[in-house]
């Protein structure tokens, strides 16, 4: 399995970022199943129909941090300010269904 990132340090720096947005790049389903409080849901497949503000900084996160990758790579070219933090496998807080 690969892992990207460090998400609980990840989650540190989305904390101490004012005016911050947590991205959780999964399916509607993954998702559903459980996330990390406060996120909010723009799959991979939909990223470039987005309507985030440009101005908020995007801390994204998957499963595994493969997608947030490629997420932050899309989303960097169409003008956003981007970090892919990892994946929710190795988050160690609670999550939300």
């Amino acid at each position: 399995m690969i892992l990207f990132g460090n998400i609980n340090r990840g989650m540190e720096e989305y904390r101490a970022t004012p005016g911050a947005i947590l991205v959780d790049v999964r399916e509607v389903n993954e998702f559903a199943s459980g996330h990390i409080p406060n996120a909010v849901n723009e799959p991979l497949s939909t990223i470039k129909q987005t309507t985030f503000p440009k101005g908020k900084p995007l801390f994204l996160y998957c499963l595994r941090g493969t997608r947030s990758k490629r997420a932050a790579r899309i989303l960097r070219s169409m003008g956003y300010t981007v970090k892919s933090i990892g994946g929710i496998g190795r988050y160690k807080g609670e999550l939300e269904r």
